[in-house]
């Protein structure tokens, strides 16, 4: 897996389990892959050392594939969107095509 590969991937993890970092993961993790501040950036930031903030991203992103390996809530996701997809692609009815958006929106929404 190439290095934006696991970006989209750390990103997708963030988006679902975020609420089990503790604040500081969550505020860090948020501002290297979200903000894409460096840690230099994000040490200065919170007047804390650039091995604090390596420590605690790196922390954080072991949590966010220890709660995937265990919950799959990001796996049963994208499969969930990839049966969508090929719903909305057989559909000719405009508003099933909608449903199906409307229906993409919300699992963006609520994270899921």
């Amino acid at each position: 897996m190439d290095k934006i590969e696991k970006k989209v991937l750390y990103v997708k993890l963030f988006n679902v389990y975020k609420d089990l970092l503790s604040n500081a993961q969550k505020e860090m993790i948020s501002d290297y892959y979200l903000a894409d501040l460096s840690f230099s950036e994000i040490a200065e930031n919170r007047g804390i050392s650039r091995s604090a903030v390596e420590d605690a991203i790196s922390k954080g992103i072991k949590k966010l594939e220890e709660y995937e390996n265990k919950l799959k809530f990001n796996e049963k996701r994208e499969i969930l969107l990839q049966k969508l997809a090929k719903l909305k692609e057989k559909s000719l009815n405009m508003q099933e095509v909608e449903e199906i958006e409307n229906i993409e929106e919300e699992l963006d929404y609520y994270g899921i």
